[in-house]
C-alpha cells in the first residue's frame, strides 16, 4: 500500500465510508421516522456503483471525482445552515488531505492563496510518529491517555496576518486494527512506552512503519484562536532569553500583527534611563523596532518640560491612543516635530508607559499608516501581557548588568566600588555596541587631579628571620642526611663529602646559587637513593628513619621547610588581620568621601587612597574631606599598630611591625592600566610621588644609622610646616584619647637619590 502522509507514520491509511455507510443502514432499518429511513437508504442505493466508497481507497483524485456523491452523504454532518459560520472539512486524520469543506472554510483557504499548502504547525517527524502510535493505543487498546498536543493550522488572511486556529478531531468515523506484520505489545511494554515519549527510536520498535490500518475519515472543526496563540508566542518570545546570545526574536512585530489584528503594525520600546532622566533604545531591536512617536514626544518638548512629563508619569501612567492622528489639534499638527509623524506616514498609534512600583521602567509604542487601526479595545487586549513586558524588561535588565559586570571583571578585573561607575559606563557602551554588532574600542580609565595618601606597616626584619631560619631549616636537614649516610654507611661516602661542602658554604660562605645547586643534588642524586633503599631489603631501624625524613621534607622544593613555615604562617596571620581591620574601617572611611582605595599584602601591609572631585563628580568636594581622611587614617594605623601588641604574642614565630604615613599635597593624575588590571600614578611629573613612596621603606634619619621608622611607634613622613601643624592637631587628638604618648620627635630623613628636604614626625603609642 501508499502512504498518504507525507511523514513516517505506523499505519497504512484508506480512505473508506464504511462506518458512515452502516450509520446509515442502522437508520434504514430502524429509524420510526419514515422520511429519515427513505433518505438512508437512498444515500445507500446512491454509492452502489462505487464500492470503493466502503472498501477503501488510497488514490486522492477519486475525493475529486466523487465530490458531489460525497457531499451529498455527509449532508447531515455538514449542515448548510451553518456552512457560512463552522470551519470544518472532512479529513484524513492527521493528514493534510482534507475535502468536503464548508464554504468559510473555502473562503480562508481562497484568502490563503492559490500556492498555501496546508499543514500542521510545529509538530517535527519524531513527534508525528509518537502521537500516531498514541491514536494506536487509545483507540485499539482502548487506554485512556488523554493525550492532549493541540494541534494549530497557521493560515494567512487576504491581508497577510497570519491566522492561527486550533483543530478538534471526530474519529468516529475511523477504524484501527493492526496487518498480520504488527507487533502487539503487552500492558507492560504499554507503559514503559509512555514512560518514554521521547525515545522515538523505541516507539518504532513495538510500533513499526506501516504495520497497521487506518482505514475510514475524520471530521476536523477549526476554531480561530489567533489571540490567544500570539498572546503564547509574545510571552514565549519575552521568557526565551539567552545570556550567551542576546539576540532579537524578528517574528515579534508579526506576531502583534497577529494579536492585534493589524495588517501595517510597527512595534517600538525605549528603555527610560532613571538617572539620567531619559529614554534610550535596544540595541539588539535597533533594525526592527520603530521609535517615531517616541522620537516626535521627545521632539515635542524641551529638556525640563521632558523630566517633568516622566516624572508625572510616575503618578499618572495613563497610556495615549490616537485612532487618527488627523483628528489630532491644530496646535500640535503645527509643532515641527509633528513632520516625524507625517513623514513615516502615522495616521494611528498607542504609547502605553511600562510601570513597576510606581516607576516608569520603558515606554512603547505601536504605529500604523492606516487611520482607526488602534483604539480603546486593542488597548483593552494589552492587558493579557503587560505583566509578561514587565517580566522580560526585568530579565533583560538583569542579563545586561550580569554581562557589563562579566565585561568590568574580563576587561579591568575587580574594581573598588567608589570608581566602579566609570568602568560601567564604559562597560555599557561596550555592550550596546556588542548588541548592535558595531565596533567599539574601550577607552582608558583615569582620574585626574587626586590628593593622594600612602601608608604601610611592615613587617621589621623579614628578609633576614626568613634567611636565618632557611639557614636552619638546611642545616636540620643536612645533618639528619648525615646521620641517615651513616647509619647505611656503604656506597654513600660520596654523598657525606657532597653534604660536608654544603654545610661548609651554609655556615661561612653561602653562595647565590647554595640552595639552588644543593635542591639539585637531593632531587637528581640523594633522593632517589634513599627511595631505592625503601625498596631494597634494607634495614627495618634505617627504613624508618629514611620515612621519617621524608616526612619533614617540603614536597615543591625537597627541602625541609618547618622552620620558614612558621614564618611564612605568621606573616599569613599578620598580614589578614591587618589587612581585614583596613578593610573594615575603609568602609566607614567611604561615609566621609568616595575615594579609591587599594591595599597590597606582602611582608606587610601597604595602602593607597585617592580622593578628589572626579571620583565623585556629583557630589560637593572641598579639602575638608581631605583632612577628615587624613585624620581617619592616622588613628586606624593606630589602631592596627595597638591591635597588633595585642595578638603578636600569639605567632609562631615572633615579629614586630613598623608603622608609616606619607603626607603628599601635590595633585596626581591615575589612569587604570590594561595590561596589569590595575590603577597606577600617570605621567612623569607623578611618578616622583611612587618614587618617594618606594624609597621611604628602608630610610633612614639624617645623620644616623637609625630607621625613620620603629616598632610600637607611628612615623609621619611630609614635606614642609603645613602639613607638621596639620599633623601635630591630629596627634593631640589621639594623645587625648589615649591612643599616642607624649613623645613626639621631629625629624629630617636623609637625603635618598634625587629627594631632599623631607621631614617627619615620630610617636610611640599607648598599650591598649
Amino acid at each position: 500500500m501508499a502512504n498518504l502522509y507525507k511523514k513516517d507514520a505506523p499505519f497504512q491509511v484508506l480512505i473508506s465510508f464504511e462506518k458512515y455507510l452502516d450509520v446509515l443502514e442502522h437508520i434504514r432499518y430502524n429509524d420510526r421516522l419514515e422520511y429519515r429511513a427513505n433518505y438512508a437508504e437512498s444515500l445507500i442505493d446512491s454509492t452502489k456503483n462505487f464500492q470503493e466508497l466502503k472498501d477503501g481507497f488510497q488514490d486522492v483524485s477519486l475525493l475529486e471525482k466523487h465530490q458531489d456523491l460525497i457531499r451529498l452523504l455527509l449532508a447531515d454532518l455538514f449542515p448548510t445552515g451553518l456552512t457560512n459560520n463552522e470551519i470544518k472539512a472532512a479529513s484524513i486524520p492527521l493528514s493534510n488531505v482534507t475535502f468536503n469543506y464548508t464554504e468559510r472554510f473555502k473562503h480562508i483557504l481562497k484568502d490563503a492563496g492559490k500556492d498555501f499548502e496546508i499543514e500542521l504547525r510545529n509538530i517535527d517527524d519524531d513527534e508525528f510518529y509518537v502521537f500516531c502510535c498514541c491514536l494506536i493505543i487509545q483507540t485499539y487498546f482502548k487506554r485512556d491517555i488523554k493525550s492532549t498536543m493541540p494541534l494549530y493550522y497557521d493560515i494567512p488572511n487576504r491581508l497577510g496576518i497570519m491566522k492561527h486556529y486550533k483543530i478538534t478531531i471526530n474519529s468516529d468515523f475511523t477504524d484501527l486494527y493492526p496487518t498480520e506484520t504488527a507487533k502487539i505489545p503487552s500492558d507492560d511494554i504499554l507503559d514503559m512506552l509512555l514512560e518514554n515519549l521521547d525515545d522515538f527510536q523505541l516507539w518504532k520498535k513495538y510500533f513499526p512503519s506501516q504495520s497497521w490500518v487506518l482505514k475510514g475519515f475524520a471530521i476536523i472543526s477549526l476554531v480561530d484562536c489567533t489571540s490567544e496563540v500570539a498572546l503564547s508566542d509574545l510571552k514565549s518570545s519575552m521568557i526565551e532569553i539567552d545570556p550567551e546570545d542576546l539576540s532579537p526574536n524578528e517574528n515579534l512585530v508579526e506576531i502583534f500583527k497577529s494579536y492585534f489584528d493589524v495588517p501595517e503594525l510597527n512595534f517600538g520600546l525605549m528603555l527610560f534611563d532613571k538617572k539620567d532622566q531619559k529614554l534610550g533604545r535596544l540595541p539588539i531591536y535597533e533594525n526592527i523596532f520603530t521609535h517615531h512617536v517616541l522620537d516626535f514626544w521627545i521632539n515635542a518638548f524641551d529638556e525640563e518640560t521632558r523630566k517633568n512629563t516622566f516624572t508625572n508619569l510616575n503618578h499618572n501612567s495613563k497610556p495615549i491612543v490616537i485612532s487618527n492622528v488627523n483628528n489630532l489639534d491644530d496646535p500640535i499638527k503645527e509643532l515641527p516635530s509633528f513632520s516625524i509623524l507625517r513623514d513615516n506616514n502615522i495616521n494611528s498609534f498607542m504609547v502605553i508607559p511600562i510601570m513597576k512600583d510606581n516607576d516608569l521602567l520603558a515606554i512603547m509604542e505601536f504605529t500604523s499608516p492606516q487611520a482607526n487601526s488602534f483604539n480603546g479595545l486593542k488597548l483593552k487586549k494589552m492587558e493579557f501581557f503587560t505583566d509578561m513586558i514587565l517580566f522580560s524588561l526585568n530579565r533583560f535588565s538583569f542579563e545586561k548588568n550580569y554581562q557589563i559586570e562579566a565585561i568590568i571583571q574580563r576587561e579591568y578585573t575587580s574594581i573598588h566600588d567608589s570608581v566602579v561607575w566609570k568602568f560601567r559606563n564604559e562597560a555599557e557602551k561596550y555592550f550596546n555596541a556588542s548588541l548592535g554588532k558595531k565596533m567599539y574600542t574601550l577607552k582608558q580609565i583615569s582620574f585626574k587631579n587626586l590628593t593622594p595618601l600612602f601608608g604601610f606597616s611592615d613587617i621589621r626584619s623579614s628578609s633576614e628571620k626568613r634567611f636565618n631560619l632557611m639557614l636552619e631549616d638546611l642545616n636540620q636537614q643536612l645533618e639528619t642526611l648525615q646521620d641517615l649516610f651513616t647509619m647505611i654507611n656503604s656506597d654513600s661516602e660520596k654523598y657525606l663529602l657532597a653534604l660536608d661542602v654544603f654545610e661548609n658554604e651554609l655556615n661561612n660562605e653561602i653562595k647565590a646559587d647554595t640552595e639552588q645547586r644543593l635542591q639539585r643534588l637531593l632531587r637528581e642524586e640523594i633522593h632517589p637513593y634513599l627511595q631505592g633503599k625503601l625498596e631494597l631489603k634494607t634495614d627495618k631501624e634505617i627504613k624508618t628513619k629514611i620515612k621519617d625524613y621524608f616526612v619533614q621534607v617540603f614536597a615543591q622544593t625537597d627541602l625541609f621547610y618547618a622552620n620558614r613555615k612558621s614564618l611564612d604562617d605568621s606573616i599569613t596571620l599578620v598580614n589578614r588581620k591587618l589587612a581585614d581591620m583596613l578593610d573594615e574601617s575603609q568602609v566607614k572611611a567611604q561615609q566621609i568621601f568616595p575615594h579609591y582605595y587599594e591595599r597590597f599584602k606582602s611582608d606587610g601591609v601597604e595602602h593607597n587612597l585617592y580622593i578628589g572631585h572626579n571620583i565623585a563628580p556629583d557630589l560637593n568636594y572641598t579639602s575638608k574631606e581631605v583632612h577628615k581622611l587624613r585624620y581617619w587614617q592616622l588613628k586606624t594605623m593606630c589602631n592596627m599598630e595597638r591591635e597588633f601588641q595585642n595578638f603578636k604574642r600569639d605567632l609562631p614565630i615572633p615579629l614586630d611591625i613598623a608603622s608609616l604615613i606619607f603626607v603628599y599635597n601635590e595633585k596626581i593624575d591615575i589612569r587604570f592600566r590594561m595590561d596589569e588590571k590595575r590603577f597606577d600614578v600617570d605621567g612623569a611629573y607623578n611618578s616622583y610621588y611612587e618614587i618617594v613612596k618606594k624609597r621611604l621603606d628602608k630610610a633612614h634619619v639624617k645623620d644616623s644609622s637609625e630607621r625613620i621608622t620603629c616598632p610600637g611607634k607611628i612615623t609621619i613622613v611630609y614635606f614642609g610646616m603645613e602639613n607638621q601643624r596639620e599633623y601635630l592637631e591630629y596627634i593631640n587628638k589621639l594623645q587625648k584619647k589615649g591612643i599616642l604618648q607624649n613623645d613626639v620627635e621631629f625629624l629630617k630623613v636623609e637625603d635618598l637619590q634625587g629627594i631632599t628636604g623631607l621631614l617627619a614626625v615620630r610617636i610611640s603609642l599607648t598599650n591598649s
